[in-house]
């Protein structure tokens, strides 16, 4: 497989290479074009960013598996962030898009710091996001290593692979190289999974003497239960959930598309697109851990994988023909690859954008570029080490920052929809620092308690939420003007 993995990823790595390229001219002649496109993106280039940012190699290792050992939970629990996803797009998303025009949004943290007026709150907010996402970042590196070390060809070649594609692609055209290559990107996930599935349907299970029906159907008599019910206590699921409901309000480098489109049909198109999208890849993904775990019920290998379910999507590969499953590892790079180059240009960009340009007044573009490529280079290398150090509590944190970033979403609604008091940006704070609880409790007493324990009968998720929701509102009152022009 080796040989076909090798040729595949070339081409992609030099096909992914002469679009970024292409895309130069654009222009990135200001900090606008460098990390919002100017606000010029097409609905399909916004839609295809947005989509390969959003789904990450989690998608096809770890929904896959999760659909294996839990079965259709998975897929409710995926589209419970779906459906979360495409609400928040059509209503609260409309507003953020109109007014990051009218206020010359950059960076999400410079947003949240202009609805309450508080350059400290914007500085508090960009770091932050750089303690949650940096753990994060670090984890996509890695899964690209573990990708080439499953091959044979590698741990440490594939950290160092993919952090030199995710800063060349940034360094050609900044956003504009990000999300053309996205668009490529995007496509290839969207290829593979498809692929694959129908490989699964007409292949795999025709030579194991069934079919998808009847592999679907022996899920009710599953060694740990019936799955195809939904078999997670309320307090499970909605501790899982939560983080991803609000992920389009809380995770910088998915708010900062927002901004992106270029009219309002550019905007409508993007989420229709998504839509198409999301949907699509949720469903095949989940599809292809569902089916398995039908073929392989009765077997060594059932019981095997419901112990390591990361371990799903390579065993279903190593059955796959080479050229297939070349398609397939490859795609899984492209995912990390996506989310990891968007993750860094949009830290760099609250970094640049509050720390440099609104302290210093300097919006020089030549020094702006270097700032941000050198920004976005310490951020890579940093999260290559930890990720060539292998270090556990990467995993833990990367799998933590949707929880961390939760008080994100009751800030960006209170600013948007209400009046902040004279000292309202106090009380974000101290919203957004509850967030912060979930890392000792995940290191006292682990990263799933975070999203199964409950306190007085709820998940710690969910009291994070309230917390910060009632801090939040108290630095807020009702505001007297609307922004009523800014909304459909």
């Amino acid at each position: 497989m080796m040989f076909e993995f090798l040729a595949l990823f070339l081409a992609y790595v030099c096909i992914g290479t002469a679009i970024a390229f292409a895309s130069r001219r654009f222009g990135i002649a200001s900090t606008r074009e460098m990390f919002v496109a100017g606000y010029r993106l097409s609905g399909f280039l916004a839609a295809m960013t947005y989509a390969a940012t959003t789904y990450s190699a989690f998608m096809m290792v770890g929904l896959v598996g999760l659909a294996y050992v839990f079965g259709v939970v998975a897929l409710g629990f995926e589209l419970t962030y779906f459906v979360a996803t495409l609400g928040i797009l059509a209503t609260v998303g409309v507003a953020l898009w109109r007014l990051a025009k009218v206020r010359g949004w950059v960076s999400p943290s410079e947003m949240i710091g202009d609805l309450y007026g508080s350059t400290k709150l914007s500085i508090f907010v960009a770091l932050t996001y750089l303690i949650a996402l940096v753990p994060y970042l670090a984890a996509q590196i890695k899964g690209m290593g573990e990708v080439f070390r499953g091959i044979g060809m590698g741990y440490e070649l594939g950290v160092a692979l993919g952090t030199a594609i995710a800063f060349l692609w940034i360094a050609l055209a900044g956003v504009w190289s990000v999300a053309t290559t996205d668009a490529f990107q995007g496509v290839w996930m969207l290829g593979a999974a498809t692929c694959l599935a129908l490989w699964l349907s007409l292949c795999l299970a025709p030579s194991m003497g069934t079919d998808v029906g009847s592999a679907l159907m022996r899920l009710a008599n599953a060694s740990n239960g019936n799955l195809l019910s939904c078999r997670w206590p309320l307090h499970v699921f909605l501790g899982y959930a939560i983080p991803w409901i609000f992920f389009a309000l809380t995770n910088p480098q998915v708010v900062q598309r927002l901004y992106m489109p270029r009219d309002a049909a550019a905007y409508r198109r993007m989420v229709v697109l998504f839509a198409f999208f999301g949907i699509l890849y949720t469903v095949l993904t989940t599809f292809i851990g569902m089916v398995f775990r039908g073929l392989a019920m009765g077997s060594n290998i059932e019981s095997e994988l419901l112990t390591n379910r990361d371990a799903v999507t390579p065993t279903i590969l190593s059955m796959a023909p080479p050229l297939l499953a070349s398609f397939v590892y490859v795609s899984i790079v492209a995912a990390a690859c996506s989310t990891a180059n968007s993750i860094a240009l949009s830290v760099a960009s609250c970094i640049v954008r509050d720390l440099y340009e609104k302290r210093r007044g300097s919006t020089d573009p030549g020094k702006v570029r270097v700032l941000t490529l050198a920004i976005v280079g310490i951020l890579l290398i940093v999260a290559s080490i930890v990720a060539a150090l292998r270090v556990s509590y990467v995993v833990e944190l990367s799998v933590l920052s949707s929880a961390i970033l939760i008080p994100l979403a009751p800030v960006t609604l209170a600013g948007l929809f209400l009046e902040p008091r004279r000292w309202g940006w106090v009380a974000q704070m101290a919203s957004i620092a509850v967030g912060y609880l979930a890392i000792p409790l995940a290191f006292i007493e682990g990263v799933r308690s975070v999203f199964v324990s409950t306190i007085l009968g709820l998940p710690p998720t969910m009291w994070i939420l309230i917390a910060s929701t009632i801090l939040s509102l108290s630095g807020c009152r009702p505001r007297k003007r609307a922004y009523r022009e800014y909304v459909l």
